[in-house]
């Protein structure tokens, strides 16, 4: 009992360093942010996730009072990003941007460096929006229905690129090889920009980019959309049919992207966080930048994001149990 009371004891010390700690934190939250804050992404220039990152970063840099730096750490579909983010101090100046590969890896991989539901605090979800189909100009395809009667006429001898494996693009062609019964295979760049690059050049032939980063070589004429992933057509390309509609029924990949930070950073630096980014996302000029590129601005709250990334950890489980996707 006096072990239990005792001011030098073990549990008395327990308590007060639990207490320094804790004050700490609050200190720590209350000056933040006092310094730039580095936003990892893991992948390189070019694809959906920087350009995400690039869109949102001046506003809420002004918003926040401190320089928000994108820094591309790209390697293993993003695995190498979300360990240098987990292995950070958690005092909310090194964030993890996320999108598909972050919850498709944990059952892609033989072995992932973090657990996609505890090594991370979800801070918000930022946006949704679809990929498209394209391909080079010199493909005899003008339509998904053309497309998928070429390659069934070529089973195995049209590639399309994606940007490493579990990758929204290559899920995205996964899921179209399944419903469409064609055998269209992967080609894997380091990266959405560079697999953007190789279909350009007809190196590859296809490709399913998210929307955000090819609606500019559409609009120039260096690629044909033939479809898009999602359920609707979107209000920027309205005439564009939904991959479902152009002859692949039930067809639809619509990804996300979302910021997180390593577990154990303090609450009310979480809450400020999202606050800001919800303040920079709703604001009209952000949201018309996002609207142009067909994103879909969500600015969630944490436990909103939360309970959508274990939705996708189930969603995606089965997806790659079903199609037999790994990487040794």
């Amino acid at each position: 009992m006096s072990n239990t009371i005792h001011v030098g004891g073990a549990p008395a010390r327990g308590c007060i360093a639990a207490l320094g700690f804790f004050c700490a934190m609050q200190a720590l939250a209350q000056s933040y942010p006092a310094k730039p804050i580095r936003l990892i992404v893991g992948f390189p220039p070019g694809g959906s996730l920087d350009v995400i990152a690039r869109l949102i970063s001046p506003k809420l840099s002004e918003n926040l009072g401190q320089q928000v730096i994108v820094d591309n750490r790209s390697g293993a579909s993003g695995n190498i990003a979300a360990e240098v983010v987990m292995n950070s101090p958690p005092d909310g100046y090194t964030l993890l941007n996320v999108t598909v590969p972050y919850v498709v890896n944990p059952y892609l991989f033989s072995r992932v460096p973090y657990d996609a539901r505890t090594d991370f605090l979800p801070v918000s979800l930022l946006s949704s929006s679809a990929s498209l189909l394209v391909v080079h100009p010199s493909v005899p395809a003008r339509s998904v229905r053309d497309l998928l009667s070429l390659a069934k006429a070529r089973p195995g001898a049209l590639n399309y690129s994606a940007a490493g494996a579990g990758t929204n693009p290559h899920v995205a062609g996964e899921l179209f090889n399944l419903l469409g019964k064609v055998n269209i295979v992967a080609v894997q760049f380091k990266g959405g920009g560079p697999a953007d690059i190789a279909v350009i050049a007809g190196e590859v032939s296809i490709s399913f980019p998210n929307i955000s980063q090819a609606i500019g070589y559409v609009s120039s004429g260096r690629l044909r959309a033939l479809g898009i992933t999602s359920a609707e057509r979107a209000a920027v390309l309205p005439d564009l049919p939904t991959i479902a509609e152009g002859g692949v029924p039930g067809y639809e990949f619509t990804t996300w992207h979302g910021i997180l930070a390593p577990k154990g950073t303090p609450r009310p630096i979480i809450v400020q966080l999202n606050e800001q980014i919800k303040k920079t996302l709703n604001a009209p000029d952000q949201t018309k930048l996002f609207t142009e590129r067909g994103l879909s601005v969500i600015a969630s709250t944490p436990e909103q994001f939360a309970a959508h990334i274990d939705t996708e950890l189930k969603k995606w489980s089965r997806v790659v149990k079903e199609r037999g996707l790994k990487v040794d």
